[in-house]
């Protein structure tokens, strides 16, 4: 053991016992994972990325047990880390499950039950295979792997055993968030996307600048930083302003549908063009990206299974002396047993779409690929982990074992996303138990405590994130531009592509060379083509977000880092959960209906005074002015002193 860790002290001492997995931590911690899951659902299907709920329900523990008669660190911790949980297992699912309604009969099992079973399967499996990883990771490169938001929620539980008001920022974040969207989407005051098309008679036919100026947006980008926001506009330009433009000039003088279309060009609008041919190449970024990532993440996986397989090996030997309070984890043999189990339940479960090769595809990816994101979220955080990377891996690498095995008929796609599912969901659950537990180690808190209560987050939030996503579908319906569930359409195109054997090669093969150009670059892939398949929308105002989180760290006269927990970052927090929950409140008025005299009226139908609609380009300036009052009040917290 190297001078560095042998001289770590947590804040709680190891031989101090104070209360910790008390009721009522469980039971705020529970209510926590099914609000930010509900809430991860919409941003999900909405963006297709997410951030961690850590911080922000740290924050809100401290101040509403303060209200309830205070509480100790690790009660507070016990919380964040139940209700992370739900935020983890929730983006896992959004991230493919929605796919099942693209692929040819997989609507048959988008219903609660199967959502349900496979969130499950996933978020305890994530949980499972993190634990013999703990000591390599988060123990033994103590010192070594940042695991900024984990450090950063340790830093706000110490913070809020000393006293403070971190609390009051994400409250007025919260606020915020919800008086905009609401007076924007429910209201109807002004455009929630105010946008504008180059006409085809242009230099620059179809081009398109759009903004999609929700406070959640704005939240994100501020939280993952100008530089991750600048290459993700980035690519929504290339796509949008550039391949677009490019393939309609091309295109108009053709007399002939061009394949995968079966329109001509001169008939299509830009959206049409992204649908037929832009999503193809943005696919082969994300692809090469996600590839990439894991390539250079082999060093850190190599090491990582040789060390917990040297663990393994030193837990089987001889008796050892009784463990500290911090060392004690869940013993080996309920991983062991636990993981034998799921894969017994999911191969014989009715009604899931799986086999006994599926199954044991799960278990052998699923511990792959928690390893990897376990050691990438060390690194750059949870919420920069390309979870969609290693589940395109594990797609390609599940479709085509199936391609060798001869099953390539449509019956056997659902099979395939399902085992993409659940590694996706592991994977993502155990990059935010990754985090967890560093902060535990950080506070001092008891291992096995903290990951019986991930069990119990996975558990509560389950519960939620299926009818969450059933009650978006038929109020806003997944696919269309207000849900474009960006992540599980590309899901959908790898699989029906690799098993159908007809994907369109040649505009997946440029989008893998635009990406290689980008590492070539020395840019970030990854962050480029998931800008360069979302709509340029999505990426415009989360752009506006990191150019604040640019503008407030040079008026604060340097670069916070991504552990920064300053008002900016806290206030961004309660945007992005209170204008999640906002949309879903939307979703609920638009898909709750009453009887009239005319017959069936949504309820929003009475809220919405239509105001919005009727303006022309008078209504997109106001839409940019009120967004950029939004951005000037996150500009305002941010660089606020405190007192």
């Amino acid at each position: 053991m190297d001078n560095k860790q042998a001289e770590f002290r947590p804040y709680i001492s190891p031989y101090d016992f104070i209360p910790e997995f008390t009721p009522k931590a469980i039971i705020l911690g529970a209510i926590f994972g099914i609000i930010f899951g509900a809430a991860t659902v919409y941003l999900g299907l909405k963006v297709g990325l997410t951030v961690s709920a850590s911080i922000p329900i740290a924050v809100l523990a401290i101040s509403i047990f303060k209200k309830l008669g205070n509480a100790t660190i690790l009660e507070n911790n016990i919380v964040q880390t139940i209700g992370s949980a739900g935020e983890s297992v929730a983006a896992g699912v959004v991230f493919t499950i929605p796919a099942l309604l693209f692929l040819p009969g997989g609507g048959d099992y988008f219903k609660y039950f199967q959502i349900f079973v496979l969130a499950l399967a996933g978020g305890i499996l994530g949980v499972l295979f993190m634990i013999p990883l703990r000591r390599s990771i988060i123990v033994k490169e103590h010192g070594k792997l940042p695991f900024p938001e984990g450090t950063a929620c340790a830093d706000v539980l110490i913070a809020g055993e000393k006293g403070g008001k971190l609390a009051q920022k994400v409250y007025y974040g919260l606020g915020i968030a919800f008086l905009y969207k609401g007076l924007m989407s429910i209201i109807g005051l002004w455009k929630d996307v105010p946008a504008y098309v180059f006409s085809r008679k242009s230099s620059l036919p179809n081009g398109t600048v759009t903004g999609e100026i929700t406070p959640e947006l704005l939240g994100v980008g501020y939280i993952i930083g100008p530089k991750i926001a600048g290459i993700m506009v980035a690519g929504g330009v290339l796509s949008w302003l550039v391949l677009i433009p490019l393939i309609t000039l091309l295109g108009d003088n053709l007399m002939a549908a061009f394949p995968p279309a079966t329109k001509l060009i001169s008939e299509m609008n830009a959206r049409e063009i992204w649908s037929n041919y832009i999503r193809y190449i943005g696919a082969g970024a994300v692809t090469f990206g996600g590839i990439i990532t894991l390539i250079k993440s082999f060093p850190t996986i190599i090491s990582a299974f040789k060390d917990s397989f040297n663990d393994l090996k030193q837990n089987s030997g001889e008796a050892r002396p009784e463990k500290l309070r911090t060392e004690k984890d869940i013993p080996l043999v309920f991983v062991l047993v636990g993981s034998l189990i799921l894969v017994i339940f999911m191969a014989v479960i009715p009604s899931i779409p799986t086999n006994l090769l599926s199954s044991f595809m799960i278990i052998i990816f699923g511990f792959f690929f928690v390893t990897v994101s376990s050691r990438i979220v060390g690194l750059i955080g949870s919420s920069s982990n390309p979870i969609s990377g290693m589940t395109i891996a594990t797609l390609m690498a599940t479709s085509l074992i199936f391609v060798a095995v001869g099953w390539t008929g449509e019956v056997y796609q659902p099979i395939a996303l399902v085992v993409g599912s659940i590694v996706c969901i592991a994977a993502a659950n155990a990059g935010a138990t990754s985090q967890d537990l560093k902060t535990g180690y950080l506070v001092g808190a008891t291992p096995v405590k903290q990951q019986i209560g991930l069990i119990i987050g996975v558990l509560a939030s389950v519960l939620v994130i299926g009818f969450t996503m059933l009650l978006l579908n038929d109020a806003l319906g997944i696919g269309t531009d207000k849900l474009p569930a960006p992540q599980a359409t590309l899901m959908a195109t790898v699989i029906k592509g690799l098993l159908s054997q007809n994907l369109p090669w040649g505009l997946v093969l440029v989008g893998m060379g635009i990406a290689a150009v980008m590492e070539l670059s020395g840019v970030r892939s990854l962050p480029f083509a998931v800008g360069a398949y979302l709509p340029l929308s999505v990426s415009t105002p989360i752009f506006v977000g990191g150019l604040v989180k640019f503008i407030s760290d040079k008026m604060k006269g340097g670069n916070a880092d991504e552990s920064d927990i300053g008002p900016g970052a806290l206030l961004s927090s309660g945007l992005i959960a209170g204008g999640a929950l906002t949309g879903i409140l939307y979703a609920v008025l638009v898909g709750t209906t009453v009887e009239t005299e005319t017959g069936e009226r949504s309820l929003i139908s009475y809220l919405n005074t239509g105001i919005a609609e009727r303006m022309g380009i008078e209504g997109d300036v106001i839409s940019l002015i009120m967004f950029l009052g939004l951005a000037i009040v996150l500009l305002r917290f941010a660089t606020k002193k405190e007192n």
